[in-house]
C-alpha cells in the first residue's frame, strides 16, 4: 500500500476499500447518487443503443480518484444488460494479454479498463482496430516472411477510466465516442451517499452526525464511506454502538481529521510554510526538505486539496499560504512574510 492510500482521507483506493466498495456499490442509475448530467447523457445513450439493438459507443470516464468511475462502469453494464469484464492498464503487460481478452469477448460485452492511461504503447496499438473495426490484427512470423492475420471480433464496448486524461495519447482518446468528466460531489449528495451506506451496513446515524462526516469527506464518496466505517468502529468500542455528533467529534479527534477534512500532514505543511518561511513564497524543493516529504508527494497528494480550499497558492516564486489558510490554523495574518502567533 502506498503512502497516499494509507491516509484515512486519501481518495486513492486501498485493499480494504475494494471489499467494502463492492458491498456498497449502486446497482442502477436510481441508486447512483450525484453526477446527474453524466447520468442523463448515459441514460439516453443506453436507451438509443437498446432501440437499435447495438452496443453503446466506447466510453471514457475521467476525473480524480474516488468519485465512482468503476462503480459507474458497473451501473452502465447493468443498465445495458451487458456482461462486464474488468481489467486494468497495468495488468495488461503485453499485446498477447490483450489479444487473449479480446478473443474471449462475446457480442455486446463491455470491457472495463481501469487506469487506461497506463497501457503500454504496443498494447494500446492493438486496441485501435479493435475499437474502430472490431478486428484483431495478429502478426504471424518475423522478419521478411511476417504476415498479418486479421480476426473479426464481436461488437463490444470498451469503458476506459483514468485519473489522468492528459496522459492518454490522441489516437486512443479520439476513438472514444463518449467522454465524460466526473466532478467532485456536492455536500448534499455526499450526505445521501453516507445515509445509503449506513443503511446497507446496518448503522444508525442521525442527520447531524451525517453532516459531520460529509463535511470531512473532501466531496469524495470513497472518503465518506471510509470515515463512516471508522466512526462506526469507534462507536462500537467507546460508545456502545451509539453514533451522535459528540462521538463523531471524538472519533475525528483521534484520527486527527478536522472539520474540513485536513489531516495532520496537511496542517503540518501549512504550519511549516507559516512558521519557517513567514507564509511564503517558498520553493517546492525547500518545502520538501523542511517537511521531510518528497516533492512529488507534496505536489500530487497534499497541495491539490489545499488549493481547492483556497488555503495555498502556487506562484512563480513558490508556495504561499493565503489569509484563509492562516484563519483556519488560528494564526493572525499580517500580510505575507510576517506573522504573529
Amino acid at each position: 500500500m502506498n503512502e497516499e492510500a494509507s491516509r484515512i482521507i486519501s481518495s486513492e483506493e486501498n485493499s480494504n476499500d475494494k471489499i467494502w466498495d463492492t458491498a456498497l456499490r449502486p446497482q442502477n442509475f436510481a441508486e447512483y447518487v450525484g453526477q446527474d448530467k453524466v447520468k442523463d447523457n448515459l441514460k439516453i445513450t443506453i436507451k438509443a443503443a437498446k432501440h437499435r439493438n447495438e452496443p453503446i459507443e466506447h466510453v471514457l470516464l475521467y476525473g480524480p480518484p474516488g468519485l465512482g468511475k468503476t462503480t459507474l462502469a458497473h451501473v452502465i453494464a447493468k443498465e445495458s444488460g451487458a456482461n462486464l469484464r474488468v481489467t486494468s492498464g497495468p495488468a495488461i503487460e503485453k499485446s498477447g494479454d490483450l489479444a487473449a481478452i479480446l478473443t474471449n469477448i462475446s457480442e455486446n460485452d463491455i470491457l472495463f479498463i481501469d487506469e487506461i492511461h497506463r497501457l503500454h504503447k504496443t498494447v494500446e496499438e492493438i486496441l485501435y482496430p479493435a475499437m474502430e473495426d472490431y478486428a484483431l490484427d495478429i502478426i504471424m512470423g518475423k522478419g521478411p516472411s511476417a504476415r498479418t492475420l486479421r480476426l473479426d471480433l464481436p461488437k463490444f464496448t470498451i469503458i476506459g477510466a483514468t485519473t489522468k486524461a492528459s496522459s492518454l495519447s490522441s489516437p486512443l482518446r479520439d476513438r472514444f465516442g463518449l467522454v465524460h468528466h466526473l466532478n467532485y460531489y456536492e455536500t448534499s449528495d455526499i450526505e445521501k451517499i453516507i445515509l445509503r451506506s449506513a443503511g446497507l451496513l446496518g448503522i444508525e446515524i442521525d442527520n447531524n452526525s451525517c453532516k459531520a462526516i460529509a463535511s470531512r469527506a473532501r466531496r469524495t464518496p470513497r472518503i465518506a464511506n471510509r470515515l463512516l466505517k471508522r466512526v462506526r468502529d469507534y462507536s462500537q468500542v467507546e460508545a456502545e454502538g451509539h453514533i451522535d455528533t459528540d462521538v463523531c467529534k471524538r472519533s475525528f479527534a483521534l484520527l486527527e481529521v478536522d472539520e474540513l477534512g485536513l489531516d495532520a500532514i496537511d496542517r503540518k505543511i501549512m504550519e511549516v510554510i507559516i512558521e519557517k518561511f513567514q507564509g511564503g513564497p517558498v520553493g517546492l524543493n525547500t518545502l520538501a526538505a523542511a517537511t521531510g516529504e518528497e516533492m512529488a508527494t507534496i505536489e500530487d497528494m497534499y497541495e491539490p486539496y489545499l488549493m481547492q480550499l483556497g488555503f495555498l497558492e502556487r506562484s512563480a516564486r513558490g508556495r504561499i499560504i493565503t489569509e484563509a489558510g492562516y484563519k483556519h490554523l488560528n494564526v493572525s495574518f499580517l500580510g505575507q512574510n510576517s506573522m504573529k502567533l
